[in-house]
């Protein structure tokens, strides 16, 4: 890990330095890095006049800052032969079910065997695609590595704005489908909260009536069963972790999920239960029609359900 000790000049007004800021802008500068998106994945902490802050809070000149930041991977990546279950392809898009176990895109730890070298293989040309993002060439979203399911890739930067711009409006609605341990509080209901990254643990995050980022999740109980229960989710924000953090929240962690539950003492070799079923995007090429994709629900979710409705 870096470490970088910085104070903002009165004189930096070619870094955008003469008004007030926000830091991952002006990072992007001092860092010499062509995207927020980069300097988000590569800043582990940040002291702003020896205080912890968030890279969107505003700086000004005078401002003391100490930058904790992770080397970048090489964007020399490399194509991999690696197996995907492509659900629907276009010009614009490739719409595939992640394997449960896959990560997304480099990161640390993770140079290898991710989506994006999947993609680099069947793509030739998709990192020269995207000049700003080397390391998630044509990624508009994603899953954590232990989630499967639905999810949408673009192939070319016109379709990726398109995209984004929806995700950014919220009106690209995703469905997942998951087995908790315990009963929700109703059949049916929302979760409301405000999630921030856990203080104690940073690889996690938490729930908060005060500051954070809004959440919002809808649920709906498909099936009790005694100790679990199979649930459908929708959620109307995209926060890390938040369906995860939300089934918490209500008492109803997800089964098999390393950071949020315990190891369960029925099935002790679960893995993480929760599944992207359903998404409903209109394509760049036919904006006014909403198509809607659907992974299967998977062998792991079969074996326990199977299990628990032998009782």
């Amino acid at each position: 890990m870096e470490r970088f000790k910085h104070r903002i000049d009165p004189s930096e007004s070619h870094l955008g330095a003469s008004q007030n800021v926000r830091l991952d802008r002006y990072l992007t500068r001092v860092l010499g890095v062509s995207s927020r998106s980069q300097i988000k994945t590569r800043v582990v902490k940040v002291l702003i006049n020896g205080k912890e802050s968030k890279l969107g809070k505003l700086v000004k000149p005078g401002d003391e800052l100490e930058i904790f930041y992770a080397e970048p991977p090489s964007e020399d990546l490399q194509a991999e032969n690696i197996d995907l279950e492509i659900l629907f392809e276009d010009n614009n898009v490739t719409v595939i079910n992640k394997s449960q176990g896959m990560v997304v895109h480099p990161a640390k730890g993770n140079y290898s065997g991710t989506l994006v070298n999947a993609l680099l293989y069947r793509y030739e040309k998709m990192q020269e695609s995207f000049p700003d993002e080397p390391l998630r060439p044509g990624i508009v979203h994603r899953l954590d590595k232990d989630t499967s399911g639905v999810m949408i890739v673009t192939k070319n930067t016109r379709a990726h704005e398109s995209l984004a711009e929806q995700f950014r409006r919220r009106a690209v609605r995703k469905i997942y489908i998951a087995i908790v341990k315990g009963e929700p509080p109703a059949s049916a209901g929302k979760i409301e909260t405000q999630i921030i990254r856990d203080p104690g643990m940073r690889q996690r995050f938490t729930w908060s009536t005060e500051g954070g980022k809004r959440a919002l999740t809808s649920y709906k109980l498909l099936r009790a069963f005694s100790g679990y229960s199979l649930m459908v989710l929708r959620p109307h924000t995209g926060r890390t972790h938040q369906i995860r953090v939300h089934a918490l929240s209500m008492g109803c962690p997800v089964l098999g999920d390393p950071v949020y539950s315990r190891r369960d003492k029925r099935f002790p070799d679960a893995s993480l239960m929760l599944h992207s079923y359903r998404l409903r995007v209109r394509l760049p090429d036919a904006e006014a029609e909403v198509r809607e994709f659907r992974s299967p629900l998977p062998l792991r979710f079969k074996r326990i359900i199977k299990e628990l409705s032998a009782e």
